[in-house]
């Protein structure tokens, strides 16, 4: 359960439900239980930055510094903004009669291809500063001084990190090939990391972010590749084994890999090292056997089989081998992802002829619980780097996009307005 953190303002206690606590001295930090249904969303302003060189003046660059600092904090689906035309875009409103719980204040001068940020966070009922940070940088880096700020905030907040330094890799195909690109939370800065000029799936982040593995047919066979994204030319094969080189699920260290190979014909699962060294194999030909994903403690994985007759879920124990089915219900269950939480399993079912995204506890007898309804083909299903949303694919008619939605069903919404078709969405963990 997640949690939001909050100095200093005891009004702010009726919004929530109270964990048990008892009150100490107005310093000491309260936890609220913030995941309830009934929470409502916390209530920003972030007014125009202004300018220390003219403080009297709002300015265009004040407006854009603000508009992507709200939308970053937007994006983590627990607070609502306040319309800027209710209180003219300034610092210095009545906060209060606005029905704000915090506001943003921030500042900026320019030197040269240089800027530096000031960025305060106000707890409006109490009147405290809770936070401030300086941010030295080239222009071109405001969007990480942005960023680190609203993690900051997050962190401030709710005792967790935020997700907006992470970045989400996916799998385009706006080029006439589909080929693998990277981009941040908002989509401002997107590259290409791919050139094969062919087919290439399921990019897959090593734990830290530097580095993606992908499979790729453009040497006529569906091998495995790592490339390291600081350096955008050092592309090399993990697995070249004849057949399928897939969808590797990598251990928190990156030292090692589960991931499918069908050399020998069929389909199965297998331990292997960061060189492409097998250690063990996992699967014998109890049918088809992909997309592993692996528990947070490393001891379990969740993959596919069709070893009953239709692809379903199951788990399996890594050092006895022993496997247990976990989904019943829907004809196809497909591409879990275990949640950093370790309390659920996101996954594709069909039903009624169509994709939807679905939860389940890792624990057999568990009830799934269905987190979209919409029309259209949900599918690649992934989570945000502090589990509590779901990244998937979305195929309407001829169009494929990339979506997030809250864990709980709520805040669905696309992501990028790229052109071209994505897919294969998936998230790195935080930096």
């Amino acid at each position: 359960m997640q949690s939001l953190k909050i100095r200093f303002s005891f009004s702010l206690f009726l919004l929530f439900v109270l964990l048990p606590l008892s009150l100490q001295a107005a310093q000491e930090i309260v936890y609220l239980d913030i995941t309830s249904a009934e929470a409502r969303k916390i209530n920003i302003a972030v007014p125009w930055f202004i300018n220390k060189e003219q403080p009297a003046q709002l300015q265009p660059f004040g407006r854009e510094l603000a508009k992507t600092l709200s939308d970053t904090l937007i994006f983590h689906g627990i607070f609502t903004l306040i319309d800027e035309e209710k209180y003219g875009k300034r610092q210095d409103a009545d906060w209060k009669s606005l029905g704000a719980d915090f506001v943003m204040l921030g500042s900026y001068s320019l030197s040269g291809k240089g800027m530096q940020l000031e960025l305060r966070l106000q707890d409006v009922a109490g009147g405290d500063m809770l936070m401030g940070k300086r941010y030295n940088g080239t222009r071109e880096q405001q969007l990480d001084m942005l960023f680190k700020f609203c993690d900051a905030v997050i962190m401030e907040l709710t005792g967790q990190p935020g997700i907006a330094t992470s970045k989400i890799a996916f799998v385009s195909d706006r080029s006439g090939h589909k080929e693998v690109y990277l981009t941040d939370i908002l989509g401002r800065e997107e590259r290409q990391v791919t050139r094969h000029k062919n087919l290439t799936v399921s990019p897959r982040f090593i734990p830290g972010g530097r580095y993606l593995t992908y499979s790729s047919y453009h040497a006529g066979n569906q091998n495995l590749y790592i490339t390291d994204l600081q350096q955008s030319k050092t592309t090399r094969p993990l697995s070249r084994r004849k057949g399928m080189n897939l969808a590797p699920a990598w251990s928190s260290d990156g030292n090692k890999m589960v991931l499918t190979l069908s050399n020998d014909g069929n389909p199965d699962l297998f331990l292997m090292d960061r060189k492409g060294k097998i250690l063990k194999q996992l699967t014998r030909r109890s049918g088809i056997n992909v997309s592993p994903t692996w528990s947070p403690d490393e001891k379990r994985l969740a993959f596919v089989s069709d070893r009953s007759g239709r692809p379903q879920v199951y788990i399996m124990e890594v050092d006895s081998g022993k496997a247990q089915r976990l989904t019943f219900k829907g004809t196809e269950n497909a591409e879990p992802c275990w949640s950093p939480k370790g309390d659920l399993i996101v996954y594709s079912s069909l039903v009624e002829g169509l994709y939807q995204i679905f939860t389940i506890s890792p624990n057999p007898g568990a009830t799934p619980t269905q987190v979209t309804n919409g029309p259209g083909q949900h599918e690649s299903p992934s989570w945000s780097p502090d589990g509590k949303q779901i990244l998937f694919s979305l195929r309407n008619g001829q169009d494929q996009k990339v979506y997030a939605i809250l864990r709980n069903g709520s805040y669905q919404r696309q992501l990028f307005n790229f052109p071209g078709n994505q897919t294969y969405p998936r998230w790195t963990d935080i930096k």
